[in-house]
Parts: structure tokens; sequence; C-alpha cells
């Protein structure tokens, strides 16, 4: 079973790279983020023919989850209270699908620090803590990508000094991220890759992309069930090459 996320910044613009990443990559699941959709606009047809069933959290221009899925998609909930976009957006979707509990998570930017948006962003994380301790249960079968908008290490970054004073790297942020793992998360790329250098964003300026100016800020974190059940995990830079590319690449991982 093949679980990706993929930030895909406007799934309008970027629906012929999707429906070719599908077709080359073949996920059993796809997460995405950014989608930019309202959710009567969500290309349900191509996603149909290409052999998935799509379910889409959106609000028009900014924000907006998915998922697709071809191993079957079941108990769709939208928001952390299951109805609808939340204070700061639609940013979260939960369902069922081939008994693994997927949940695509695009989490607040956060700007700068000492701003409002960065205060939203930690406190997005709290309640996403706090849905985990209410709604899920660590020893079940359970996966959350997205983007996280946070480089839980140095290692995510290619120069940590770059990003002292910024967001995405702060240790409140951090601690947020590091609270899912205490809850029982896994941080499933890592188990294959250890070593830093491995980034899943870009920023489009100045050719950072091809200069290896990145960061890691897009993750799936998955119950440790499923940990012992992945055996491959992967960036797929080439995806991130080409016209119109996501300024995101998407990430996978396999499990027997």
């Amino acid at each position: 079973m093949r679980i990706a996320t993929w930030n895909v910044n406007s799934l309008k613009i970027r629906l012929p790279r999707v429906e070719e990443w599908l077709m080359g990559r073949a996920p059993d699941v796809l997460m995405m983020q950014e989608t930019k959709l309202a959710d009567d606009s969500a290309p349900q047809m191509p996603f149909r023919m290409a052999g998935y069933e799509l379910a889409h959290h959106g609000e028009g221009r900014w924000n907006g989850v998915a998922i697709a899925s071809r191993v079957g998609l079941s108990d769709v909930s939208f928001g952390f209270d299951g109805r609808g976009p939340d204070v700061d957006g639609a940013r979260f979707i939960s369902a069922v699908c081939g008994g693994v509990q997927v949940i695509s998570i695009y989490a607040p930017n956060g700007r700068a620090l000492e701003t409002p948006f960065y205060a939203a962003k930690l406190e997005w994380y709290a309640r996403l803590g706090e849905w985990l301790e209410r709604h899920a249960d660590p020893n079940g079968d359970l996966v959350i990508g997205g983007d996280f908008n946070v480089a839980p290490a140095d290692a995510d970054v290619y120069d940590p000094a770059e990003y002292v004073g910024t967001t995405h790297t702060s240790a409140p942020e951090r601690r947020g991220f590091q609270r899912l793992l205490d809850w029982g998360l896994v941080d499933a790329y890592r188990i294959h890759h250890p070593e830093g250098g491995r980034f899943t964003w870009w920023d489009y300026r100045a050719g950072n992309f091809h200069k290896g100016l990145g960061m890691r800020i897009d993750h799936l974190l998955v119950t440790r069930s499923v940990a012992e059940r992945c055996v491959a995990a992967e960036i797929d830079r080439d995806a991130r090459k080409g016209k119109l590319p996501s300024d995101h690449a998407p990430l996978w991982i396999d499990l027997d």
C-alpha cells in the first residue's frame, strides 16, 4: 500500500501534473494540500477516471485539503469538529482508506514571529494535539500527512543559520510538532532516511531548487503499528521539475 502527500499549490492549475503523477507512481492514497478550490469545483471526474475516489474540503481561493483513494474512502470528516472549516480555514480532512485512518492537514504558515499569524499557528498545533488525544488511538492504524510548515530539526533545512529568528524552525513550533510524536506518532521518512539535506519545499525565487536551498516541511507521521509495516519512503524531486511545478515535491511511504 502506497500512501503519499503533496502540497499541489492549486489543484486547478496542477491537475495535469497530478494526473501524470498518479499514473506514474500509482499511490493507493494521495493526500493533497493547498487545493485552492471550493468543494463544488473539485475535479471529481478526472480522479474517478483515474480510478480514485476524491474527498475534498475547500473554501475557494485559499487553503483546501483533499484525499484521493483507490482502496476505499469512508468515514469522511471535515475540520476538527467534523463538520466544516475551522477558524483557520479548510486545513483538516480525515477518512478511512484501506483500513487506515488517513488525515490530510495544511498547517498555517505563521508568516513571522511575534505576529497574530504566528500565535494562530501555535494554537492550531495545540488543537491538532487535542484532537488526537480525544478522537484517535495511538495503538490504531493512522497516518497524518501534509504540509506541516515546520522543519522539525536543523537537518531539515539547508542552513540553520539562515532561519534564526524566522518561522518554521522556532522552538515553539518544533515543540508543537514534537507533541505529535510524543502522543505516539513516528516520522516515517526518517525511518529510512536519517540523513539531512533531503527537502520537500524550495522557494520559486532565485533558482533555489537547483541550488538545493530547501526545507523538509511536508511529512507523513504514522502510528507505530503503521511504522512497523513501512518498508520504503521517498521524496519525488522529479515532480518539482518541468513546466508549472508546485513549490513542493510529493512524499510517499510504502507499507507491507
